[in-house]
């Protein structure tokens, strides 16, 4: 099992920054895939990126040169910058841990992060 703690959320005006981290801990094996994943009201949960243990990356075409995703295999953490901030990436950011080992595959979820872009 895996517990996964998001921070770094909060209210910010259009344009402006954040940085969101996710804390791994407990049975955390490698080859995985971190990821964030984002759900506005009414919408569906969607990936926005990720990042293999071994630092291959994948990003949602909506944040493509915004928000470069990082981790630090050494602490266990993952981290969003999120750069030029519109409204529109007003949400819940979720952190996802992912492996796929022997056939079975394994999925964490933190409790998530409200972001709030807004003048």
């Amino acid at each position: 099992q895996v517990q996964l703690v998001e921070s770094g959320g909060g209210l910010v005006q259009p344009g402006g920054s954040l940085r969101l981290s996710c804390a791994a801990s407990g049975s955390i094996f490698s080859p995985n895939i971190m990821g964030w994943y984002r759900q506005a009201p009414g919408n569906e949960r969607e990936l926005v990126a990720s990042i293999t243990s071994s630092g291959i990356t994948v990003y949602a075409d909506f944040v493509k040169g915004r928000f470069p995703i990082s981790r630090d295999n050494t602490k266990n953490t993952m981290y969003l910058q999120m750069n030029s901030l519109k409204p529109e990436d007003t949400a819940v950011y979720y952190c996802n841990y992912h492996r796929q080992y022997l056939g079975e595959l394994f999925d964490s979820w933190g409790q998530g992060t409200q972001v709030t872009v807004s003048a």
